[in-house]
């Protein structure tokens, strides 16, 4: 049996091997693999860290679930626990935009405009690595939400 059939034959990502210091460049092809790369980790990183955060705030709001005969600092602790819940919430919500991002990425959408079908700019992704439209299509969006807003 050889070592390919141990392993059914998946393949490792070890062939897209980035340098520490890798920045994606305006001047190699478009999505390339070791841009997709760099924005899969990138993105699974930030995952890692909104996980570990949202374990820590789990955690907080378990151990400060106490008796607190002092109204003012009940109504303190409320708001804050509050807070945390809210923040939690936030977190959760980029959590599954951050999924839906590595999911375009194994599916090959990843970095192009979901409306225009334009490429998003390395700039805008690298600020933003969930973006799902251009700076332009975004912007255009966002004068149409508010307008209905305003209705």
């Amino acid at each position: 049996m050889s070592d390919v059939d141990l392993h059914g034959g998946a393949e490792m990502k070890q062939d897209n091997f980035l340098p520490d210091d890798y920045k994606p460049a305006e001047d190699e092809p478009f999505m390339n693999d070791r841009q997709l790369e760099y924005f899969r980790r990138k993105l699974i990183a930030w995952k890692n860290d909104l996980l570990e955060d949202s374990k820590d705030t789990i955690e907080g709001l378990q151990g400060n679930a106490r008796n607190i005969p002092d109204m003012a600092d009940r109504a303190s602790e409320e708001t804050d626990r509050a807070l945390e819940l809210r923040t939690r919430d936030r977190q959760r919500k980029l959590v599954s935009k951050i999924d839906a991002a590595i999911r375009r990425i194994d599916e090959g959408e990843y970095g192009y405009c979901e409306v225009t079908g334009d490429p998003i700019s390395l700039k805008r992704l690298d600020a933003r690595p969930i973006a799902t439209m251009t700076l332009e299509a975004q912007e255009r969006h966002e004068r149409r939400e508010k307008v209905h807003r305003d209705d």
